[in-house]
């Protein structure tokens, strides 16, 4: 019998956990919140910002919301961080900018028969191609055409032509597809290795761009994607798959409203969409500042500060770590007695994270590949989203516990470092998180699921945290999805590797000594 690839990554995880991964030590399957808040504390570095510090600086950024390339809102938040890092002591704080692409969806509607199906448009449908501006719309009628419903399959050999193609989007990568990865692992509450973790989905992966592409291949005339995978929100914001320019229109519906939608093409299989896009060359804004150190070579701090819906924990959470851990550095550099670190930080938050990463290849060609700065980047730390985990309950609604959400860190460093970072996972308690060795996912995927990873495929060595919450590309993405007690440990967590990669040589960084 043909397996799914949820039904193969649970056996390659199964296979995985036969081989010794280092783990926390012996604890319960179920921790009460007291024995967790006993846990060791992550040691108190003076000048690091609290609980209530990185909450105000969400605070903020939500309120700028949503925070998406080239609007009011992405530009304010751009002037926003720029300001922090000048207040935190920064020099040469500025915008490394490209060019990019907005995108706005309107008179969008799906209906069968005369009843109208709730739906959303999905997001950077219905465009010429990758650097083509304008406006597309299927008219005021809409459009009118037969429905062929694939489900979960591939398109195949279907005939689509002229078609509206059905179909289930489904999450790809379970936490389990990510353990043959896994170097070590600090999971002593048992959050990670069980069943429901490890078999829950993330919307990083999913199956939008393979059908998409084939119904495009086949002449469809467009596709209603049924969120299968999803809690009960049409409000699904993916992102802009630049491999796969979606140049077809295209909505989403709920599971419950797919199911209702299905119901209603037992009677007929004709349904009408309507849809007005309008697609802009908008500027993008990267804001980079620096604390200078005796050299040029520099230590990368790195998240992404713009959103499509509130963002609290994507990436509000990532540009608050920064913002914080320049915070932290700027403050020190303004001690008396201060004697400048070996090598330079720099502390950069990126746009274009939605609509197609235009700026972060703009930035390694100029930083990295072409080398047009005097500054040689030895080391990158990506940091983003510090959320809660949340589950789909058995009526389909979206149910938020009370622990994060599990977390993986990318890396490529040298043993020496790699047993260091292992070291202070566990010294800052950072539980429920799993290293990943990044060189052969990179290899495998084209990257990693990160935004380092352009940095990463250009030869430097990262640290970068990653997770991979139900509602970060939803509307849902609200700050109370934060998880607070993790703002802090993750933050000194990262202090103690920023000042272990300033104190090794620059050639001694990565996996491969230079």
């Amino acid at each position: 019998m043909r397996l799914t690839l949820r039904r193969r990554l649970a056996v390659v995880a199964a296979a995985a956990l036969a081989v010794p991964v280092l783990t926390g030590g012996p604890g319960p399957s179920s921790v009460s919140a007291t024995a967790e808040a006993a846990a060791p504390v992550p040691p108190v570095r003076p000048g690091l910002a609290g609980t209530a510090g990185f909450m105000a600086t969400i605070r903020d950024l939500v309120g700028f919301a949503p925070r998406t390339t080239g609007s009011p809102g992405g530009l304010r938040t751009a002037e926003y961080v720029a300001q922090r890092f000048r207040k935190a002591g920064l020099t040469n704080v500025h915008y490394e900018t490209a060019t990019s692409y907005s995108w706005k969806a309107s008179a969008s509607s799906l209906s069968v028969a005369g009843r109208r199906i709730d739906s959303f448009p999905i997001s950077h449908s219905f465009i010429v191609g990758p650097t083509t501006p304008g406006t597309r719309t299927l008219g005021p009628q809409g459009r009118t055409a037969d429905v062929v419903d694939i489900g979960g399959r591939d398109v195949g050999s279907t005939d689509v032509r002229g078609k509206w193609v059905l179909f289930d989007l489904n999450f790809k990568l379970p936490l389990a597809g990510l353990l043959p990865f896994t170097t070590f692992l600090w999971d002593p509450y048992l959050r990670l290795l069980n069943p429901s973790a490890l078999l829950s989905a993330n919307p990083y992966l999913t199956n939008q761009e393979s059908v998409v592409k084939a119904a495009q291949k086949g002449g469809a005339l467009g596709v209603i994607g049924v969120l299968d995978d999803y809690f009960d929100s049409n409000r699904y914001h993916n992102e802009y798959y630049r491999r796969t320019p979606m140049t077809v229109p295209g909505v989403w519906v709920t599971k419950k409203d797919g199911a209702a939608l299905r119901a209603a093409l037992g009677t007929t299989r004709r349904a009408t969409m309507r849809l007005t896009v309008e697609r802009k060359a908008v500027t993008a804004r990267t804001v980079v500042g620096f604390l200078p150190g005796r050299t040029k070579d520099t230590v990368m701090v790195q998240s992404h500060h713009d959103s499509q819906g509130p963002g609290a924990v994507e990436d509000a959470t990532g540009t608050s770590e920064v913002i914080a851990l320049a915070d932290y550095y700027g403050a020190l550099a303004k001690k008396r007695g201060y004697q400048p670190r070996q090598k330079t930080m720099m502390f950069a938050t990126f746009d274009t994270h939605f609509t197609g990463y235009q700026q972060h290849q703009a930035f390694v060609e100029k930083y990295i590949t072409k080398k047009q700065t005097p500054y040689r980047i030895v080391a990158n730390a990506t940091i983003e989203h510090v959320g809660k985990r949340a589950v789909v309950d058995k009526d389909g609604r979206l149910k938020v516990l009370e622990q994060h959400e599990p977390r993986g860190i990318f890396e490529n460093v040298s043993l020496p470092l790699k047993l260091k970072l292992d070291a202070a996972i566990v010294r800052n308690n950072l539980h429920t998180t799993a290293v990943l060795n990044s060189t052969l996912p990179a290899k495998l995927l084209g990257g990693i699921p990160t935004d380092a990873s352009f940095v990463l495929q250009a030869g430097v060595p990262v640290i970068s945290l990653i997770a991979g919450p139900l509602y970060m590309y939803d509307e849902a993405d609200t700050i109370d999805k934060i998880d607070q007690t993790q703002l802090r440990p993750v933050a000194v967590f990262y202090a103690d590797m920023l000042d272990v990669l300033d104190r090794t040589a620059s050639n001694r960084i990565g996996q491969g000594l230079r």
